[in-house]
């Protein structure tokens, strides 16, 4: 990858700032356990400190996972971990037990929730598949290994979870995010522009005034480019026209806005629209919802 590329996607993995929230840590004992973080509209994580289970998502065969591995699950899914393959109907949630001493067949997790605090890293992340597998085997994130070691060491010294574990957790997540950033494709979209050099001040841009009355002539201009080759470039990145793209920003900078308790009006005249009826067509286009029944489902789940 270019050099100056290489910086920008590491600008903006760093730009992330995931919140990580450990919400419990320890061991569980037996066949017979079952647990899963679903159901609490927020994104979660499994960390895999020492033993193995199985992860198990509807529609998807069974994953198993060994030490120093993890699931990053970047939007609520149904999800679950036991420690069979094929749990029996008996298995079901059980106490936790504390991760020191360590029982033979013992499994010790780390597990608990991100929030992503700012409007980019809420966007950028939206890029990515629902559920992120940090493996053991490969050898591009050998460097993590050392981060488990600590992340054991604290479940053993305390059996509740210390601000350390939530840093720590939040490396790890670092570590994988940039290795997809690199190596991967992603979704097109924010982060298929962003990543671009030639295209971060532009999105930058976007992101700080949303309610400019774009041109594709003022975007080509902050590009640095003619107008037919901004468009050729754009669409090549991204796969959307740069009106269709700036359609789309806006409406999730408004449904983040709406989230915040914003008003559908305020939330509107943020993102450039006058009419309250124009705003609602659009937000119903992009984000499937009513900009008003949008934000009373998110209120509820608070």
């Amino acid at each position: 990858m270019h050099a100056e590329t290489d910086r920008i996607v590491d600008w903006l993995v760093s730009g992330l700032e995931p919140q990580a929230s450990v919400f419990h840590v320890g061991q569980y004992c037996g066949s017979d356990w079952r647990a899963s973080t679903a159901g609490r509209a927020r994104a979660s994580f499994h960390l895999v400190l020492r033993g193995h289970c199985w992860l198990h998502r509807p529609g998807a065969e069974p994953l198993q996972l060994g030490p120093r591995e993890a699931v990053f699950l970047l939007r609520d899914l149904p999800h679950s971990l036991t420690a069979e393959r094929d749990p029996g109907p008996a298995c079901g949630p059980r106490p936790m037990l504390p991760a020191r001493p360590a029982m033979d067949g013992g499994t010790t997790l780390a597990c608990g929730f991100f929030d992503f605090r700012e409007l980019p890293g809420d966007m950028l992340v939206a890029s990515f598949p629902d559920c992120l597998l940090l493996r053991a085997g490969n050898p591009a994130l050998a460097a993590v290994a050392p981060l488990f070691d600590l992340l054991l060491a604290e479940a053993e010294r305390d059996a509740a979870a210390s601000p350390l574990m939530e840093r720590l957790t939040e490396l790890l997540f670092f570590y994988l995010v940039r290795e997809l950033a690199h190596h991967r494709d992603v979704e097109a979209g924010l982060w298929a522009v962003w990543r671009k050099p030639q295209f971060a001040p532009l999105v930058e841009r976007l992101l700080r005034e949303p309610g400019r009355d774009w041109s594709v002539e003022d975007m080509a201009r902050i590009a640095n480019m003619s107008r037919a080759s901004f468009f050729k470039h754009f669409v090549d990145a991204c796969g959307q026209p740069p009106a269709q793209f700036l359609l789309g920003l806006r409406m999730r900078i408004a449904a983040r806005r709406l989230r915040s308790g914003d008003s559908v009006l305020r939330a509107a005249e943020h993102v450039g629209y006058q009419s309250q009826a124009a705003f609602t067509r659009a937000f119903k286009k992009v984000i499937g919802e009513q900009p008003g029944a949008y934000q009373r489902a998110r209120r509820d789940l608070h």
